[in-house]
């Protein structure tokens, strides 16, 4: 009976041992069931980094597996390493749902693209100081890149120059970000703007208006000839010579006239501490021969004149050098019709002072109607 009993008891703690372990494996089983996603490519969500190596990333996105990014860019890979660590929340772009063994492909170039536009639109509010290295040179201006990973173009306008621009690929110049377009992923550097105001008036202070001085072009834009000018303590200071300082004479094409790196000597009309540079002028070393040359074109005078161009604003004409000719529009009669290098007789009608021309009127045989 006692072995019946005990029997008993024992098969009863089998089936209450039994039957407690079918419930905690069931209970078990359903916390532990994951109802796993399904993504889109294309697709933004969070995860959260489990391997960081130089060799893989992975990230759990709470897909079956863990995804792993996929990034062939060595500069931007550099970058993850060295801002991200393990058990980071960060956000992933979703490049394959599923690859051909198993797992979610992904890419954290929005989500350090994010993290790097924070950065630049704090950098260009605050102005702040930058150390950039320049990469490469370009026309117009240079490629360069900051110590963070930003990279841009620095102008030739934004430079302070030095006679020799290319001398700066290489180098490591402070600078500022003045523009940014995030939809056009355009950055302008500056490094004129990096220049305090306080440096600028120290190297400015060897110069004063009227000084000649040694000047060497640097760059030649359509408005005017950059120029590097050197200060009593060998610093390199900026200089501009507008378009209309270049000549008493009109010039077109400033590039027909001079070459990069030509040395000219101009004169200081202006130290511009707004644009941290001098504004300078070659004419004015020079006599204007404007007023003795008109004395040669009186009033009523008539000449055979050779037609330069036919334009929208009327005719203009060969005169010697230093002098411009035309017949402005309104004083071309209706009717009449004239091409380039065509001679035509012309009676002197005044002189423009101001835009330093003489004005001519076509002799004509008959006067048309309605003709002054």
């Amino acid at each position: 009976m006692v072995n019946n009993n005990s029997s008993s008891k024992s098969s009863t703690k089998a089936r209450s041992v039994g039957s407690g372990q079918a419930v905690s494996m069931a209970d078990l089983m359903a916390k532990t069931q994951t109802k796993f996603r399904s993504f889109k490519k294309g697709e933004v969500l969070e995860g959260v980094i489990t391997k960081l190596t130089s060799s893989e990333i992975l990230v759990d996105i709470g897909a079956k597996t863990e995804a792993v990014v996929l990034e062939k860019d060595k500069a931007l890979l550099r970058n993850l390493l060295s801002k991200l660590k393990v058990g980071d929340t960060i956000s992933v772009s979703i490049l394959n749902p599923e690859s051909d063994l198993g797992y979610p492909v992904v890419s954290l170039r929005r989500f350090m693209e994010d993290k790097v536009w924070v950065k630049i639109d704090k950098y260009l509010a605050d102005r702040t100081q930058l150390d950039v290295l320049i990469t490469g040179i370009t026309k117009g201006g240079f490629l360069a890149r900051t110590e963070d990973g930003i990279s841009g173009f620095l102008p030739n306008s934004q430079t302070v120059f030095l006679e020799e621009p290319a001398s700066l690929s290489g180098q490591t110049i402070k600078a500022v970000i003045i523009e940014a377009q995030r939809a056009a992923h355009k950055v302008i550097f500056s490094q004129k703007e990096a220049v305090g105001s306080k440096d600028f008036e120290k190297v400015a202070s060897g110069f004063k208006t009227g000084d000649s001085l040694p000047v060497t072009v640097t760059n030649i834009a359509p408005f005017g000839l950059f120029v590097s000018v050197t200060g009593k303590d060998g610093t390199q200071i900026e200089g501009l010579i507008h378009v209309s300082e270049a000549s008493w004479e009109k010039i077109d094409d400033l590039s027909k006239n001079f070459k990069v790196k030509d040395k000219l000597t101009a004169k200081v009309i202006e130290i511009d501490p707004k644009e941290k540079r001098l504004s300078l002028s070659l004419k004015r070393l020079t006599e204007d021969t404007f007023g003795d040359k008109i004395k040669d074109y009186p009033l009523d005078k008539k000449l055979s004149l050779r037609v330069k161009k036919v334009s929208d604003f009327g005719i203009t004409l060969d005169l010697e050098e230093g002098l411009e000719g035309i017949i402005k529009k309104e004083k071309i009669p209706p009717g009449f019709s004239i091409s380039a290098e065509s001679e035509i007789n012309v009676t002197v009608s005044g002189v423009d002072k101001k835009r330093r021309r003489i004005e001519f009127v076509p002799v004509l045989k008959a006067k048309p109607i309605g003709y002054r």
